[in-house]
């Protein structure tokens, strides 16, 4: 159905103002009429047939009335219109700005000036609103790129594995399999892993109750002949640290945390150790992963969390590669987008001795207490 165009805001207020005018100067002359001319007596001539009455104040009221009833009106519409503009001159730079942000231009602002106003913080939030749009934006076309450089990576292996038994028939199958296998598992951890990090983006998942000190078990149990495999102790400590959010979203995010903690150790031969603590600290629940390791630049930390980042100064067996536990290098990435789903915080610090100290503040809830536990999952 197509609609009609209608009349435009600053036409509305200027028929507005106009017609509030004129009922205004209407009532104060209705006013000037009760409270005055009708106590004038009606056709008395009086002395020499000069004196004032209703009839002549009549016939010289109503002109002087009418002219001034025209001009309010004249007056209304064009002091109406001329301050409408002036009044809508903000909106029409903010509607200027959104236009802009439609055709793609996210780098534009309003940057409105003068006393702050209803105007005035519509403008601002939407220059912080285009702020981080453009932030959004920026960040999901680099992970694209990323995603598709990733992806395109064991695509192109697989293609000249293929090509290399093509053109060479006594090749050993076996281990072209094998090293087939290798490659399709990593495309398919790696595309996994961006569905995951898609859905905790999307927020869409129910929230029940989850103690974080339970999910911390279950993924140090998961990982224990991880650990086991490259000597590293790993220990659970804290009670029960209850949330509210996705058990599988939660137990992933441990999980990677963990994993991380393992993988990017000491050396293999070296007593490394990796800590998952969890507590209750008032209305937040904290769970804090720490690990050994040799020490990480400060300016290195911030970048851990973006996709595909894997920290080339960090420690790295380099049989990672082969093994089950290897990663995608969006380990971190989805603990932070999981973190963020949660509306928690996440926070990296480097150890002074080396390592690494990754702290989780979700929202707690009540909780039944458990007694503390301590030491490596069994």
């Amino acid at each position: 159905m197509v609609r009609r165009p209608g009349l435009s805001v600053r036409l509305k207020l200027t028929l507005s103002y106009a017609g509030f005018l004129a009922v205004a100067g209407a009532l104060l002359l209705a006013v000037v009429w009760v409270f005055i001319l009708r106590y004038v007596p009606d056709k008395d001539q009086g002395l020499l047939g000069i004196s004032p009455n209703r009839y002549l104040l009549v016939r010289t009221f109503a002109p002087a009335a009418a002219t001034a009833m025209a001009f309010l009106l004249v007056f209304g519409l064009v002091g109406g219109w001329l301050l409408a503009g002036r009044m809508l001159a903000p909106l029409t730079r903010i509607t200027a700005a959104a236009r802009l942000a439609g055709s793609g231009s996210l780098s534009h602002r309003i940057h409105m000036e003068g006393r702050r106003d209803e105007f005035r913080e519509l403008s601002d939030a939407f220059d912080s609103m285009l702020g981080q749009l453009e932030s959004h934006v920026a960040e999901q076309r680099r992970f694209a790129a990323n995603a598709s450089h990733e992806l395109r990576t064991p695509l192109a292996i697989s293609r000249a594995l293929l090509d290399v038994a093509r053109e060479d028939p006594a090749r050993d199958r076996d281990e072209l399999l094998r090293r087939l296998q290798t490659v399709n598992t990593r495309a398919i951890d790696l595309t996994e892993a961006l569905l995951l990090l898609s859905r905790s983006d999307r927020r869409t998942f129910t929230r029940a109750e989850v103690d974080l000190s339970l999910v911390a078990e279950e993924a140090a149990e998961t990982l224990l002949p991880l650990a086991e495999r490259r000597g590293i102790t790993l220990d659970v400590t804290g009670g029960a640290t209850m949330t509210s959010g996705s058990a599988e979203l939660l137990l992933r995010m441990v999980t990677n945390l963990v994993q991380n903690a393992v993988v990017h150790n000491l050396p293999a031969g070296r007593a490394g150790t990796v800590t998952v603590h969890t507590q209750a600290d008032g209305d937040t629940s904290v769970l804090r992963v720490e690990n050994t390791g040799p020490v990480l630049p400060a300016e290195l930390v911030p970048t851990l969390v973006e996709p595909f980042q894997r920290g080339a100064e960090r420690a790295r067996d380099p049989r990672a590669a082969a093994e089950e536990h290897a990663g995608v290098g969006l380990g971190l990435a989805i603990v932070q987008s999981v973190v963020r789903a949660h509306d928690g915080t996440l926070d990296l610090a480097p150890r002074p001795t080396g390592g690494l100290v990754v702290t989780v503040r979700l929202p707690g809830t009540a909780c039944a207490g458990r007694p503390e536990q301590a030491g490596r999952p069994e």
